[in-house]
């Protein structure tokens, strides 16, 4: 601690996920075992994308940004919840902390935008599925997959500068598993209610703006769905959503729970569920959500194993 006016905080320490000593190596299994699952689903769902030809769509290529967000989401958060599940209490520096917020802010707001982008690819596809490759081209493809990774640098940004420009005195306990925005604003010692309105608006603007795309596409999608005149062509065209429909409803639905919900209403320990299922769960489902019902990825996947099994 360095000492002027006030105590200055220069390192911070997390509290961890449980004050349970007897569930600490039971959930340390089980995060780990998550942990594992994730980056051998996410990756491998790269690497499909990757080798397989019939995988080179634009639906594809969105799908495999996807996954590699996810990896690096969970990579973020993860090993610091089982540091602090095989050791306890875990100080971290003050600049190890910023950036882990800073990171883990990149990768959520990059996703919301890049579910977007899938939203109005699905849309693109069904309405004019002769005009799709044409409409949905790689410099297009790579100009919005570059503006959702844009839009998630820029809100990491702001909503860093916002929070870690607030003063932190003498006390320094996080109460959770990671440095999240709920935690280090109840930690600050200066006023934070400029920071908050700035930190709160933008970040609700982005998950109701981008929920908002998501909805009218869907709403278009119905549409165009509603035109077809084969009930088996609308049953057949509407399950190609399926996967990003429930990747979506998962995601923004627990991200509306943790940061929209009035603070009335806020529960420490449910903060600390909700974000698990967001930060953990969530990457480890999303690959298994675009391959169980996908024929193409089964396929691929086949195909892959095939190979392997001849060499």
């Amino acid at each position: 601690m360095a000492k002027n006016n006030l105590t200055t905080v220069t390192e911070f320490i997390l509290m961890g996920f449980t004050d349970h000593p007897q569930w600490k190596v039971p959930l340390f299994m089980v995060f780990l075992g998550f942990y594992l699952v994730t980056i051998l689903g996410n990756v491998g769902m790269i690497f499909l994308v990757q080798v397989d030809v019939q995988l080179h769509t634009p639906m594809y290529f969105f799908l495999s940004h996807l996954s590699a967000l996810d990896a690096c989401y969970t990579s973020v958060i993860t090993p610091q919840i089982l540091a602090t599940l095989a050791r306890g209490k875990v100080v971290i520096s003050y600049g190890h902390c910023a950036a882990q917020f800073f990171f883990f802010t990149i990768c959520a707001g990059t996703e919301c935008f890049l579910l977007a982008v899938m939203a109005y690819d699905r849309y693109v596809a069904i309405s004019n599925p002769l005009l799709y490759t044409v409409a949905m081209n790689p410099k297009i493809c790579w100009s919005l997959v570059a503006g959702a990774y844009v839009s998630g640098v820029s809100g990491a940004i702001l909503r860093t500068a916002c929070t870690f420009s607030l003063s932190f005195c003498e006390d320094n306990q996080i109460n959770f598993f990671f440095c999240d925005l709920p935690p280090l604003l109840k930690l600050a010692c200066s006023d934070t209610e400029n920071a908050e309105i700035i930190i709160v608006f933008f970040g609700n603007f982005v998950i109701l703006a981008n929920a908002l795309v998501i909805l009218i596409s869907y709403l278009l999608i119905i549409k165009a769905i509603l035109r077809m005149k084969s009930p088996g062509g609308r049953a057949k065209t509407f399950s190609t959503c399926a996967s990003h429909l429930t990747a979506v409803a998962l995601f923004f639905g627990t991200l509306i729970f943790m940061y929209i919900r009035s603070g009335s209403r806020k529960s420490l320990e449910e903060d600390k569920v909700v974000s698990v299922v967001y930060t953990v769960v969530i990457p480890m489902l999303n690959p298994l959500i675009y391959s169980l019902r996908n024929k193409d990825v089964k396929a691929a996947f086949r195909k892959v194993t095939g190979s392997f099994q001849v060499y």
